[in-house]
């Protein structure tokens, strides 16, 4: 391993077919920043990918000087290891490229789009396939998590919908990892969070998605309790065209005024049956009903403005596999002491045809009827720190009687423990294997690690 000095970064940008950024940089901190605020890392180098072969380079360059090395797609995942204290930093969001194919139904995609840009090109010729709740965020990240949204009931997660993928492995090798070729690659990469290469291209199936019935019912929060009991009925018997989540917000004018929400996306076409968006709608006397048609790629950016980039975050996460009267007190109770006028506590309801394949049929594991809930604590500077993280930590802790033993690997933070027998249940075994056969010196272990067996 040979030191770096200016010299060598200056040789290397020389040779290099991307844009290497240090620390002198104009554009350093700019580029170093990633969605969540709270992260604050200064990588020795950043290398701006523009292909594939410029993350060779890059990786052979950090592995040649021993850099640690973080990967980059759209850098919106809240644990912050899309970067790296003194380390390189492998940004692929200059690859925007898509390429989308209506007859066929597929798309194919670099990792640098983002679900507003991969949405946008596909929603030309009414195809979706199933992407992240905030279009801010990157497909690479919530691909390789597993990747729960608004179309997961009836179509999967988004693992469920990849095809392909090329990836560069940690020796520099490309390969191409789908179902005839490198097929336990392709199944360790769909949900096992980037510990496996540097996925340059993915390849989506997509389906016949335009307009859909999608918005927000929000209730004063002195009738959250009996909101979030009308929530858990609605989720007993949805259809797999309805996706619900359900919680307590604050309000987005900045009052920080309280309340209990309800939002939906029936991907059917409007009209079709609107027996659940009657029933929401009909249901108590809400404050806002910002419920209607919507093309799907608007349906994709009814939370962005919850969720602004620059914003500190810190969040905790786990499954519910029922909703108990004590569970929903217990949420309801905490939330009224949140401390940032940002805060919320989310339940994502799963059902449908994501809980429908079988665990071990990909990484991802978690196949269950049931809740994802999550403690989002978000606030803005740093007064605010202390006591929002402190929140959310208490919070979980007062939930965690009602968990079940299963957690989404894009929701955890960065202090998480290192156990992953929760995130990966069955699965752990065999991706363990997989991780000693694909990196074995464990090169990509800036994320939530799998540790090589």
């Amino acid at each position: 391993m040979s030191p770096i000095t200016a010299d060598t970064l200056s040789d290397f940008a020389a040779k290099f077919g991307g844009i290497v950024v240090a620390p002198a940089s104009p554009d350093y901190d700019e580029v170093r920043r990633v969605h969540n605020g709270f992260i604050d890392k200064r990588p020795t180098v950043i290398t701006r990918c523009h292909s594939t072969a410029n993350v060779v380079d890059a990786l052979a360059f950090a592995r040649r000087h021993g850099l640690e090395v973080a990967v980059r797609g759209g850098g919106h995942n809240v644990a912050g290891r899309a970067v790296v204290d003194d380390g390189l930093m492998i940004d692929l969001s200059p690859m925007k490229e898509i390429q989308v194919d209506p007859k066929a139904r597929t798309a194919q995609a670099e990792p640098g789009l983002t679900w507003a840009e991969f949405n946008t090109a596909t929603g030309e010729h009414g195809l979706a396939t199933t992407g992240g709740v905030i279009s801010t965020t990157g497909i690479a990240g919530l691909t390789l998590g597993g990747g729960l949204g608004h179309l997961m009931p009836r179509f999967g997660m988004t693992v469920d919908n990849l095809r392909s993928a090329e990836v560069v492995l940690a020796d520099g090798r490309v390969v191409t990892a789908d179902g005839d070729e490198n097929a336990d690659l392709f199944w360790a990469i769909r949900g096992g969070g980037g510990n496996f290469g540097i996925v340059t291209r993915f390849e989506y199936r997509l389906h016949p998605v335009d307009m859909v019935t999608a918005g927000l019912v929000a209730y004063p929060f002195d009738q959250a309790g009996e909101v979030l009991r009308f929530f858990r009925d609605l989720t007993a018997d949805l259809p797999d065209e309805v996706m619900a989540y359900g919680g307590v917000v604050h309000a987005p004018d900045g009052s920080g005024a309280k309340l209990a929400a309800i939002v939906l996306c029936d991907c059917r076409p409007p009209g079709t049956d609107d027996t659940v968006i009657a029933r929401v709608k009909g249901f108590g006397s809400p404050l806002v009903d910002a419920i209607g048609p919507m093309p799907y790629p608007a349906s994709n950016q009814l939370l962005d403005a919850a969720y602004p980039k620059g914003a500190n975050n810190y969040w905790k996460s786990s499954f519910l596999e029922s909703l108990s009267d004590l569970a929903i007190d217990e949420m309801v109770a905490r939330f009224a002491e949140a401390p940032s006028p940002m805060d919320a506590i989310l339940l994502e309801h799963f059902h449908g045809a994501a809980t429908r394949i079988p665990v071990d049929a990909t990484a991802y594991p978690h196949r269950r009827v049931g809740y994802n809930l999550g403690v989002f604590a978000e606030w803005m500077g740093p007064k605010l720190t202390e006591p929002c993280v402190a929140w959310a930590r208490q919070t979980y802790a007062a939930m965690e009687p009602y968990f079940a033993d299963a957690r989404y690997v894009n929701y955890l933070a960065d202090d998480e423990p290192t156990e992953m027998g929760s995130v990966y249940g069955q699965n752990l075994s065999r991706l363990r294997t997989l991780k000693a056969k694909y990196d074995p010196d464990n090169v990509f272990h800036l994320n939530q690690n799998i540790r090589p067996a």
